[in-house]
């Protein structure tokens, strides 16, 4: 096979350091807020992400990788971050010392149709705020994300859209409304909606279905049903977005069908791939710890956004250091640039040995490297305890004592 699998792709230098870039900018800017980075494995026990997610839910019902191992016991690949950091908190019980602030980078997996910026094996950054009831924690992380949409560049691509889901009175109240609403509609709704009626009717709103979408706009509104608890939260929230200057749109069309989130829930979206779609959305889930079989809540919240679609929608090129080339001249430098290009990245600097070829084949490769510099070393120079430097910007060359190499290269960089 000479393919990657379907959904699947190579991260090559080029597109490898584009996402590094969006990954480094993120973990820097969530450590400023006192994010401490964390890591999960790749794969989970299934019920990590059945109990949590729900058996109804796309995610479990469609999407995820499972397989059993030698012994029998039924895995998944992860498809989402947050339910593995939860996991992580009680199986290292964690909970006496809560607040933590975590942060993540890593590899999703979801068997999903692929298409621009969605794949099967995807990369996700996110943070998640364990422990925290009040809603500066809800205004916290989305001042994280704001922040690292302006360290990119991309708050002119992006809106901020937002809207409170209620406690679990109010969601009940809602519940109630839409399962009478949708039950008279019930021969109109897709299969999958059918079913969910049934289990979580919540979930219906986050049907693409076409016809389904048709009755969902004409819904009773969440807002209607929120009691004054969840609207003081709410006001909270959005008060703390306006004194930090975050712009941001109220949706009432907005909902996370899983069981677990309450209150607040967000999305930055974009019209810039083709669609108004997420790349960035999070919410507060109180409840995902006793899903997990926790005795209390553990109130939370946090995001993750899809590194591949940031990356589709940055415009800048990202700048690397340029490399400088050594290009050894006759058989003694052959030997002696070994211990020279050592010396030179242990000052810091970003050295490529040019191993084998004539001075011709030299300087092409340190030109397809795109080498700042070239370093030529001979018989000569050695002798004289100099070196030949050459800018390969302006064709320009001087020889250089070896003492001052380091303070040269630097000064000229």
């Amino acid at each position: 096979m000479t393919q990657p699998f379907r959904g699947t792709y190579d991260q090559l230098p080029e597109l490898a350091a584009r996402q590094q870039y969006i990954v480094d900018a993120a973990r820097v800017q969530a450590s400023l807020y006192g994010y401490d980075l964390v890591s999960t494995p790749i794969f989970e026990y299934a019920d990590v992400f059945c109990r949590s997610l729900g058996e109804s839910s796309d995610i479990v019902s469609k999407e995820m990788f499972v397989f059993d191992d030698r012994h029998g016991d039924k895995l998944v690949l992860r498809p989402e971050g947050t339910a593995g950091i939860m996991r992580a908190i009680l199986s290292n019980k964690l909970t006496s010392q809560l607040p933590e602030k975590y942060f993540y980078a890593g590899p999703m997996f979801r068997y999903e149709r692929p298409q621009k910026g969605r794949f099967r094996q995807f990369h996700q950054i996110g943070v998640e705020f364990i422990g925290e009831s009040m809603p500066g924690s809800d205004v916290e992380v989305i001042s994280v994300a704001w922040d690292l949409f302006e360290r990119l560049g991309l708050t002119q691509k992006v809106e901020l859209q937002i809207n409170s889901l209620g406690d679990s009175e109010s969601r009940q109240a809602y519940r109630d409304v839409l399962v009478t609403y949708f039950s008279d509609l019930k021969d109109q709704l897709s299969e999958d909606s059918k079913l969910r009626l049934e289990k979580n009717p919540l979930r219906i709103l986050d049907s693409k279905d076409p016809g389904d979408r048709v009755l969902i706009e004409s819904a009773p509104n969440l807002k209607d049903y929120l009691n004054d608890i969840s609207q003081e939260f709410l006001g909270s929230v959005l008060e703390g977005l306006g004194i930090l200057k975050i712009p941001y749109v109220l949706n009432p069309h907005l909902v996370r069908g899983l069981d677990y989130y309450c209150h607040t829930a967000f999305e930055f979206v974009t019209d810039c791939l083709g669609s108004h779609s997420a790349v960035l959305a999070g919410g507060r889930y109180d409840s995902l710890a006793q899903l997990m079989g926790h005795k209390e809540p553990i109130p939370s919240i946090g995001w993750a956004s899809g590194i591949e679609r940031l990356n589709l929608l940055m415009d800048q090129e990202i700048s690397s250091i340029r490399p400088i080339s050594i290009i050894p001249i006759g058989p003694t430098a052959e030997t002696q640039v070994l211990v020279i290009a050592q010396w030179l990245r242990r000052e810091g600097l970003k050295v490529i040995l040019s191993h084998h070829g004539n001075l011709k084949s030299h300087m092409k490769y340190a030109n397809r490297i795109n080498a700042a510099k070239a370093i030529l070393l001979g018989d000569t120079e050695l002798e004289n305890h100099t070196a030949i430097v050459k800018c390969l910007d302006r064709g320009t060359q001087q020889e250089v004592g070896l003492s001052q190499l380091v303070q040269y290269l630097k000064a000229s960089s």
